[in-house]
């Protein structure tokens, strides 16, 4: 095989191809032996990473493009849904259910879970980081750090999990937005600071923000007051110090702030990058940064862990040790967003009351595939987003070591 780049095709994909070869085994035994199984498949997580209290399902999209056409029915979570690996009593929260012949889906369980994996896994930490902002403005940079073929999912499943925008071109043509980003160091580097940010200035449309790089040689908080005087309409200065060179990164941002504000540059915002996580988000906001550049922390986020399992096959339970076997029913409180897992037969005809909060709780799982025709589409990636942040308001604020 000669690839120029070493990634797989859609066909490749669709055509089993990236499957781990003992599904593709198993199937060639059960078409060969004539077997035929009416099963259900369900996706779970036994556990979140860093014993998180939440995730958002993420990569539904994906699967649907993947399975559409395939004789199954498919019932998920809303792709944003925020959940919780296991409900009030401690039972795995289903979030996608397969449901069909077994040997029509055996090798495309793989696939599947990379989907759900990482797209849920960064827009989880997104989420996480932007819970930590508020309001501030928090932007996407991670594509540097991971595959380059992976920009367009990194970037939609940062954006669903609340990031305002995102920097690369093919990232925003996916989600429809322009890309967002201020400039290079190397632009300062290869004109000089005050000629670069002029020209950033008198070359780029009037829609581009005026943020001027300000850290590449001198003092951030002179160079934050020389860039406000070059740019008679500036928008913000970034800040992007190297660790080595960073020493106390909140005191610098208090320092640059006071010295704006004394010359009457309060309308200029201060955006900082290099470095970020959920660790440090809330003390920079605290010192005055009002937008956070996240790249690594978000593109290079734990992945989601979640594992498909049959659970019930020609309509009698069944499952491994550790799983939970039987069709089930999803609830949740649109309150305090606790979920309840009940066994379908078992499901009245009348939601549930969350304990909580006394109130009806919802029913989530959805019909998307019957018999792998569609019956339900995926809204637009900025209503998933809205989804996202709507629910962000309902969990408490973090606390993060």
């Amino acid at each position: 095989m000669n690839k120029k780049f070493f990634v797989a095709t859609e066909e490749e994909i669709r055509s089993g191809k990236t499957t781990d070869i003992y599904f593709e085994r198993t199937r060639q035994i059960l078409e060969r032996r004539g077997i035929t199984h009416h099963v259900i498949a369900e996706f779970t997580v036994s556990s979140l990473p860093n014993s998180y209290d939440w995730a958002i399902f993420a990569g539904l999209a994906e699967v649907l493009e993947l399975l559409e056409g395939i004789p199954v029915d498919l019932y998920a979570l809303p792709e944003g849904t925020l959940f919780r690996n296991t409900d009030l009593h401690g039972v795995p929260v289903p979030v996608m259910v397969i449901e069909g012949d077994y040997k029509t889906f055996a090798i495309y369980e793989t696939p599947i879970l990379g989907f759900i994996c990482q797209s849920s896994g960064i827009a989880t930490r997104a989420a996480r980081i932007k819970k930590l902002a508020g309001d501030s403005i928090v932007l996407s940079f991670g594509i540097r750090r991971m595959h380059p073929a992976l920009a367009p999912v990194i970037d939609r499943s940062a954006y669903i999990g609340g990031c305002d925008g995102v920097s690369s071109i093919v990232g925003a043509e996916t989600i429809g937005q322009p890309p967002k980003g201020t400039m290079p160091h190397a632009l300062i580097i290869t004109m000089g600071e005050t000629e670069a940010w002029r020209a950033f200035d008198e070359e780029l449309p009037p829609e581009v923000p005026r943020i001027a790089l300000i850290d590449t040689y001198g003092d951030e908080k002179m160079e934050a007051i020389k860039a406000a005087e070059t740019i008679p309409n500036l928008t913000g200065v970034r800040l992007d110090t190297p660790g080595s060179r960073r020493g106390d990164f909140a005191k610098i941002i208090r320092e640059v702030r006071w010295e704006l504000d004394i010359r009457g540059y309060r309308h200029v915002q201060i955006f900082v990058s290099g470095g970020l996580s959920e660790k440090n988000i809330k003390a920079l906001k605290e010192a005055g940064a009002q937008g956070f550049g996240v790249g690594t922390s978000i593109s290079n986020a734990p992945t989601i862990d979640y594992a498909m399992d049959i659970v019930e096959m020609e309509g009698q339970p069944v499952a491994k040790k550790g799983k939970f076997g039987g069709r089930k029913e999803v609830f949740r409180c649109p309150h305090c967003l606790m979920y309840q897992v009940i066994p379908a037969p078992k499901a009245a005809a009348s939601p549930p009351l969350c304990p909580h909060c006394q109130k009806a709780m919802e029913s989530l799982l959805k019909p998307y595939l019957r018999k792998g025709e569609r019956v339900k589409d995926i809204p637009p990636v900025d209503q998933i987003r809205h989804y996202v942040l709507d629910q962000l308001k309902k969990v408490p604020e973090l606390e993060v070591a």
